[in-house]
């Protein structure tokens, strides 16, 4: 694993998200697991990037700055933004991901309440 040393200065929220990017002049699918102004973690297909290229992402329709991989191990990667993303949209972004999870969890509970309804 090639690996830079850390610069990190925010502090990453989880996201688990799966997104559309661009790296190689081509579209890739990958799932961001954490964010944060400064960068980002993401999951791919083995092979998917390599230390220092760039790649273009855009979660839940923000668009991200440039970023740069800064490490590749196997399916996971570091990437790292030539420019910073807001606190408020990265706070934003997390919110939605918390808002998600509770609807998928009520909905759960609902189901399971209907499941256990005898006619």
């Amino acid at each position: 694993m090639k690996k830079v040393e850390s610069t990190r200065s925010a502090e990453r929220k989880p996201l688990e998200m799966l997104v559309k990017g661009r790296s190689r002049s081509r579209p890739i699918f990958v799932e961001i697991l954490d964010v944060s102004e400064g960068g980002c973690k993401v999951k791919g297909s083995p092979g998917f990037a390599e230390v220092g290229e760039n790649i273009l992402l855009r979660i839940d329709g923000v668009h991200t700055p440039v970023g740069r991989f800064v490490w590749v191990d196997g399916k996971h990667a570091g990437v790292a933004f030539e420019g910073k993303m807001h606190p408020a949209i990265v706070d934003h972004l997390h919110k939605e991901r918390l808002r998600r999870l509770e609807e998928r969890e009520k909905g759960r509970k609902l189901a399971q309440q209907y499941k256990n309804v005898s006619y």
